[in-house]
């Protein structure tokens, strides 16, 4: 590794930004540098409360700084694909926010540019990264509960519906599986592959926003997944991994565990996992070893597998 600093410039100055710039704290060598957002004041604003240097009213003024060696797009969903692209136009390299896009067109629009610019591209699946996954992947690659037969995953919060606010607006991509229900989808493609068969339905708003989500995927091997996001109910918001020798669970919250414990036998015992910082200083630092060895783009999450993902929401969204 080198002891390059990489200069990081923040595009969107909204609660997932602010949780991005305070992970590249634990990282060992980057440095939160500018941040730009639509309304200048709110930029910098932004910029005092994480005492970074630089702030911009444009996103196109960031783009062209050249002090900036790699970006974060925390914008909302319906503008990760055009900030990705203006950004890969000034050959920055670029991690971006989960979802990816808002479809498969807008992803294969992404990977096309980051091919042509020479540009490293990342999907910022922030859980992907963390040491509690490695734990939980290594386990199943040890054969700690024998073949995989059945996932059980949600994530569900009590949040009161109003229209106005990000979640709920479909004008910039409100929606409970886009936000928080690819996390138990992610975690099932991440054990079994993409499913051979899926079923899906919700409960939508008037304006077509889907609240709450319940999906059944089903796989060659009889492996199956139920998988539920809800922003209508409070939930334990525990993942359970069931295999033909035992079962592991991540304790809630699991896409962010904090205990995982595995039971074999009839009996249940915790594995421990060390994890420093916020959680996003790992997918922060992914991105600075890459950049490092030259890579466009991360063996631990390529954009093949980002865009079939993709493919695979818009598969599960289009039977709601």
């Amino acid at each position: 590794m080198t002891d390059k600093t990489y200069n990081w410039g923040i595009i969107g100055a909204g609660r997932i930004s602010r949780k991005f710039v305070d992970g590249l704290k634990a990282t060992r060598n980057g440095r939160a540098y500018a941040v730009a957002a639509r309304d200048l004041a709110k930029a910098q604003e932004f910029a005092r409360e994480k005492n970074m240097p630089v702030a911009y009213g444009s996103y196109e003024e960031l783009a062209a700084d050249p002090q900036v060696d790699a970006v974060y797009i925390g914008t909302v969903n319906t503008m990760h694909a055009p900030n990705t692209l203006l950004m890969l136009a000034h050959k920055k390299p670029v991690l971006c926010e989960k979802p990816f896009a808002m479809n498969r067109v807008e992803v294969d629009e992404m990977i096309a540019a980051a091919q042509r610019n020479k540009m490293f591209l990342m999907e910022a699946f922030w859980t992907n990264f963390l040491p509690s996954m490695n734990a939980v992947r290594q386990l199943i690659a040890d054969g700690a509960i024998g073949d995989i037969t059945y996932i059980r995953a949600d994530l569900g919060f009590f949040r009161a519906y109003d229209p106005h606010i990000r979640t709920f607006n479909p004008e910039v991509g409100g929606s409970s599986v886009l936000d928080i229900g690819l996390y138990p989808i992610f975690l099932a493609v991440t054990l079994l592959g993409h499913p051979d068969h899926i079923t899906a339905q919700a409960v939508t708003m008037p304006d077509g926003v889907d609240v709450t989500s319940s999906m059944f995927f089903k796989w060659r091997n009889g492996a199956v997944a139920q998988l539920f996001s809800s922003y209508c109910i409070q939930l334990d918001c525990e993942g359970v991994i069931y295999g033909s020798k035992g079962k592991i669970t991540m304790h809630g919250r699991w896409h962010a565990p904090t205990r995982i414990s595995i039971t074999t036998d009839g009996h249940t015992y915790d594995c421990p996992v060390a994890s420093v910082g916020n959680g996003y200083n790992y997918e922060a630092q992914e991105v600075m070893d890459c950049l490092d060895k030259g890579l466009l783009e991360s063996p631990l999450l390529p954009l093949s597998e980002s865009a079939k993902f993709m493919s695979l929401l818009e598969a599960v969204m289009r039977q709601f």
